[in-house]
């Protein structure tokens, strides 16, 4: 042991602290914020749309770079499953024409809208959510929940979306596939009062109505794939939190260049004005 003048003299050895390269640092902050915005989504954007979050934050950032970061954080949005048709078709009804001929776009809000219905499963029995979807911005208007799929449900829908709209819909062209309770005479009835025109694809086509498809698609993905139903409210809730708080104002949807549906309306609104 060295000494000095006879007294021995212990030397310690402090580690430096470790420093971030810039980087390192930008990468762990590019991180931080991928997993932000990833929770911010209930865990259900993937790449595209989180980086479509982080671009609006202010990131100059590619997408294969936050692809990278989400998969070295496991961050995984799930694939997406085919849901089962639930048409089913009057043969006796007087078919309407299909007006859209698959092309699911529009120039304005309440030019077209799709519809369409589905069934949720629950420990008390299935219950069955009605859709009326505005073509241009992807927003769900109008929607309601039955245990029955009849055309008092398909009603509501369209009153609620109705309604979403101000009340003057003239002119909407409403397409729908060739179900029962749409060619119901009480729900041809509604729709020629209210004015709204409607067009419908092919039976047993499921591509005739892919945009109503697509979005029980997202709904199955991104909600029903995630719970298991003890009663109908408990699904009616959750459904329609999804909704009201994620899917209109916050989810990111590709034919809307990556803005919410409410969002878009808006932003299309004020480039007009």
């Amino acid at each position: 042991m060295p000494g000095v003048g006879g007294v021995a003299v212990v030397v310690l050895q402090v580690a430096r602290p470790a420093t971030h390269t810039p980087r390192q640092q930008r990468r762990d902050e590019l991180d931080a914020a991928v997993k932000k915005a990833f929770t911010e989504s209930r865990e259900l954007h993937g790449s595209p749309r989180i980086h479509a979050d982080l671009r609006e934050a202010g990131w100059t950032v590619g997408e294969k770079t936050v692809a990278d970061s989400m998969k070295r954080q496991s961050l995984v949005a799930r694939a997406k499953k085919r849901r089962k048709n639930t048409t089913r078709p009057d043969k006796r009804a007087i078919p309407f024409a299909d007006l859209v001929n698959r092309d699911f776009t529009a120039e304005a809000p309440n030019c077209r809208w799709v519809g369409d219905m589905t069934e949720i499963p629950t420990d008390e029995g299935k219950l069955y959510l009605s859709t009326a979807i505005d073509l241009f911005s992807r927003r769900l208007l109008g929607y309601a929940t039955s245990p029955h799929p009849d055309a008092v449900l398909a009603a509501d829908t369209i009153k609620m979306a109705v309604a979403a709209r101000g009340g003057v819909v003239a002119g909407v062209v409403f397409h729908t596939d060739r179900g029962s309770t749409y060619t119901a005479h009480d729900f041809t009835e509604l729709c020629r009062d209210l004015k709204i025109t409607q067009s419908m694809g092919r039976v047993g086509s499921c591509f005739d109505n892919a945009a109503a498809e697509s979005f029980f698609s997202t709904l199955e993905h991104e909600v029903l794939s995630r719970h298991h139903f003890t009663t109908r409210d408990e699904a009616k809730r959750v459904i329609i939190d999804w909704v009201v708080d994620f899917y209109n104002c916050r989810r990111r949807h590709s034919s809307c260049g990556m803005k919410s549906p409410i969002d878009y309306e808006n932003s299309a609104m004020l480039e007009a004005a």
